[in-house]
């Protein structure tokens, strides 16, 4: 029976220390989930050890199969550009599959909520909270329409409002969202950034929340996060298994 293939969770990477950490605090809540499956995290820049790297310590340990996973909630440049042409530069002996990005998934939802209700607010705060979706931002209008549509079935669910916001390359910024749901007439107001981990984004989605009642932490590590990976790499696994006769 074959080995089952080694999870590489591929990251960004940045020049703020907390992105890293958050990173690796995510990839041990994995580990812990699923303690049989190798799970190795890559970083595309400024931060160690490299996808090259890592891919490069793969092959020379004798791995065949790879799922790279990448640690991004939509389909944007990196997933479509950077990544890809990373992976293509891999060592020859080994077989790699890209994982799909992290979102949208109902659980990343859950984990949204989660980080709100750490952050303050109640479920009988929900009728009368509007929130403010924060992301990072791009300049690919698929990863646009995306968090609209994200931000749209949120508000199903029983919010007083939903609105989406970008921190770069997208309007409207955080702090217009914020005014927006104030003049809305909703109660309070909250901030739920649509990221991954601490940095120069995320602490520009923080201060735009500054009128606004409640600003929840970033998704990080949270259960429904490191769950979402596990999904991601089970379906990119399946059929690499199935072509192998595993």
């Amino acid at each position: 029976m074959s080995q089952q293939p080694v999870l590489l969770v591929v990251a960004h990477g940045s020049r703020d220390p907390r992105h890293a950490a958050t990173v690796h605090a995510l990839v041990r809540r994995v580990r812990a989930v699923r303690p049989q499956l190798r799970v190795e995290t890559g970083f595309l820049d400024f931060d160690v050890p490299s996808v090259p790297g890592v891919l490069e310590t793969l092959a020379a340990d004798g791995v065949r199969d790879v799922v790279a996973l990448p640690l991004l909630l939509t389909r944007a440049f990196h997933a479509k550009t950077d990544i890809p042409a990373v992976l293509r530069q891999a060592p020859p002996g080994l077989r790699i599959r890209q994982a799909d990005v992290l979102g949208p998934s109902p659980l990343l939802t859950a984990a949204l909520e989660r980080r709100l209700h750490e952050a303050g607010l109640t479920p009988a705060d929900k009728s009368s909270t509007g929130v403010v979706l924060a992301s990072a931002g791009s300049s690919d209008p698929e990863a646009i329409a995306v968090i609209a549509d994200i931000a749209r079935e949120w508000w199903r669910t029983g919010w007083c409002a939903v609105r989406p916001a970008f921190a770069s390359a997208s309007l409207p910024r955080t702090e217009d969202a914020v005014r927006e749901l104030r003049e809305l007439g909703c109660a309070r107001v909250a901030v739920a950034p649509y990221v991954l981990a601490p940095g120069f984004l995320p602490d520009r989605i923080a201060r735009g929340a500054a009128g606004a009642d409640v600003l929840a932490d970033v998704l990080g590590p949270a259960p429904e996060v490191a769950r979402v990976l596990l999904e991601r790499y089970e379906a990119a696994r399946l059929p690499l298994a199935a072509a192998l006769g595993a």
